[in-house]
C-alpha cells in the first residue's frame, strides 16, 4: 500500500512553488516508518536536498537543506542554502521563510538543526516524547506557536526534484518570497492620508492591448493567491472593454475589501470616433461615471445620461490615474496618440488628480529585478523607453512603474509580485500627497 503525504493538495503547491515548481517525493512518514532517526537515516541518506516538514496542532513548519544526508557522518554534508519555513493556513497559503545556514545533529531519538555559524540550536525534534523544543526568535519569525503540552503530531521527509543547481538560487527565491510578503503586509496595511476617503480610487488609462486589465487582473491575482481572470483581456486591435468598471480587491476569497479600487475603462485609439471618448475623461475623473457604464465613443456621457452621479463626494472621485503602456510600444507611439494622452492629460492636471505611468509586459522580470529587491537593474530596463513617457506626460522618473503582468502562466510568481506590490505602493505615495495637498487647499 503507497504511504501517502499528510500535506493538501494546495499545501503541497506551496511548498512547489516557494523552491521553483519542484516535485515533492516522500520519502519517510514517521507514522508509518517508524518514531526514530534510525529508519528516517535509512530512508533519507544520499537522496540529495530533502524537506523536513513537522505537523503540530495548528501549525505545518520544518526545514530545507540543499546539502543531503550522509549515513557514516549522521550530518548533513554543504548545508550552504538552508531556511526554515511555517506555512501560514489562510486562504492564500502565505509561506514565511527564515533564511540561515543551518547543520543538523543526528542521535537515536533526536533530531538538532543549528545555526553552523554559531553553533546554536534553533529546533530540537525529539522522537520519543514527541516533543518540539524552537527558538523564541523563530518562533516570532515564522509566526507558529508551540505548545509543549500539545505534541507534534506527525513528521516527513521529502526528497526535491527538479531543483536548480546554480549558485545562491534558493537564497534568493527565499529572500523574494520574504520580500514580496512584507510588501503585501504593506499593501494591506495601507490606510489613505488623513483618512480623508475609506477607498482611493485609480484609474488606469492607456492604449487599446496596453495591459490596463491584466494589470487589474494580476493585483486580484496576489490577494486571492491562485491565479484569476475576472476583466475579460485580449489581444485585438479595438479595445475588449467597453465598460467602466470599478473594481474592489477583496483579501482572499471570503476577506476584507482592501483599501483600494482598480478603475478599467475603455482603451486609447488614436482615432477619432474609436475607443474612449476624451470628452468621458473629465466627468470619469470627477466621479459622475458609475461601474458598468456602456462607453460610447461617439457620444460621450453627459448629466442627462440616467445613471449620471451629479453630486459625487470625494470618495467617488479618481485620487490616482495610472497610464498604462507596453514598454515594447513606447518608440512607435503615432503624433495622433501623443496628441491624445496631452489632451488626457491636461484634464487630469486641472483636476489636479495624482498621475503615475505602469509600463507592462516586461520580460524575464527576474533579470529586472537587482539582488535586494529593491530596485531595478538600469541595464535591463531600456532607459530611452522610461525617459519618453517622463517626457511625453511631464512625470517624474520616480513615478514610472515597470511590470509583468500574469498572463499565459498556471503559477503565481513571487518576482513578479514584487514589481506589481511596488507599483501599487508608488501608486498609494502619489494618491497620499494628493491627499494632503487636497486637505491643505
Amino acid at each position: 500500500m503507497a504511504v501517502t503525504t499528510t500535506l493538501t493538495w494546495n499545501e503541497e503547491r506551496s511548498f512547489q512553488k516557494l523552491l521553483g515548481n519542484v516535485s515533492l517525493r516522500l520519502l519517510y512518514k514517521s507514522s508509518v516508518h517508524g518514531e526514530n532517526t534510525v529508519e528516517m537515516q535509512n530512508r533519507c541518506h544520499c537522496q540529495g536536498p530533502i524537506v523536513t516538514v513537522i505537523y503540530h496542532s495548528h501549525n505545518i513548519f520544518g526545514i530545507f537543506m540543499l546539502g543531503h544526508s550522509s549515513e557514516k557522518s549522521k550530518s548533513f554534508i554543504e548545508p550552504n542554502d538552508s531556511f526554515f519555513f511555517s506555512l501560514q493556513k489562510n486562504e492564500t497559503m502565505e509561506m514565511k521563510t527564515v533564511v540561515l545556514n543551518s547543520t543538523v545533529t543526528i542521535s537515536y531519538n533526536t533530531l538538532e538543526f543549528n545555526i553552523s555559524s554559531y553553533d546554536k540550536q534553533y529546533l530540537v525534534l525529539n522522537f520519543s516524547t514527541k516533543c518540539i523544543c524552537i527558538a523564541r526568535v523563530l518562533e516570532q519569525e515564522l509566526r507558529v506557536k508551540c505548545n509543549p503540552m500539545f505534541p507534534r503530531l506527525e513528521c516527513e521527509v521529502f526528497r526535491v526534484e527538479g531543483i536548480k543547481d546554480e549558485a545562491g538560487y534558493i537564497n534568493r527565491i527565499t529572500r523574494a518570497t520574504q520580500h514580496r510578503n512584507s510588501l503585501l503586509a504593506d499593501v494591506r496595511a495601507y490606510s489613505p492620508y488623513a483618512d480623508l476617503v475609506s477607498e482611493i480610487h485609480i484609474l488606469l488609462l492607456g492604449p487599446v492591448g496596453s495591459g490596463k486589465s491584466s494589470f487589474f487582473n494580476s493585483v486580484k491575482s496576489i490577494f486571492q493567491g491562485h491565479l484569476t481572470r475576472q476583466a475579460i483581456v485580449g489581444s485585438d486591435v479595438t479595445s475588449i472593454t467597453e465598460q467602466y468598471r470599478i473594481y474592489s480587491i477583496k483579501d482572499g476569497k471570503n476577506g476584507q475589501s482592501l483599501p483600494f479600487m482598480l478603475c478599467d475603462s475603455m482603451g486609447l485609439d488614436e482615432k477619432e470616433g474609436v475607443g474612449l471618448c476624451v470628452d468621458d475623461i473629465p466627468h470619469i475623473l470627477k466621479g459622475c461615471v458609475p461601474d458598468r457604464y456602456e462607453f460610447s465613443p461617439q457620444k460621450p456621457i453627459t448629466p442627462k445620461h440616467p445613471t449620471f452621479i451629479t453630486s459625487p463626494s470625494l470618495k467617488d472621485r479618481i485620487h490616482c490615474v495610472a497610464y498604462v503602456f507596453d514598454i515594447n510600444s513606447m518608440d512607435n507611439l503615432s503624433p495622433k496618440m501623443m496628441a491624445k494622452l496631452k489632451q488626457i492629460q491636461k484634464e487630469v492636471i486641472n483636476c489636479g488628480v495624482a498621475q503615475v505611468a505602469l509600463l507592462t509586459k516586461v520580460n524575464n522580470c527576474n533579470e529586472v529585478l537587482q539582488d535586494n529587491f529593491l530596485k531595478m537593474n538600469k541595464a535591463m530596463v531600456s532607459q530611452s523607453q522610461i525617459q519618453n513617457v517622463s517626457k511625453i506626460l511631464g512625470i517624474p522618473l520616480s513615478r514610472i512603474l515597470v511590470v509583468e503582468n500574469y498572463a499565459s502562466e498556471r503559477e503565481m510568481d513571487p518576482l513578479k509580485d514584487i514589481l506589481i506590490l511596488s507599483a501599487l505602493k508608488q501608486m498609494f505615495r502619489a494618491v497620499d500627497d494628493f491627499l494632503e495637498d487636497l486637505l491643505l487647499e
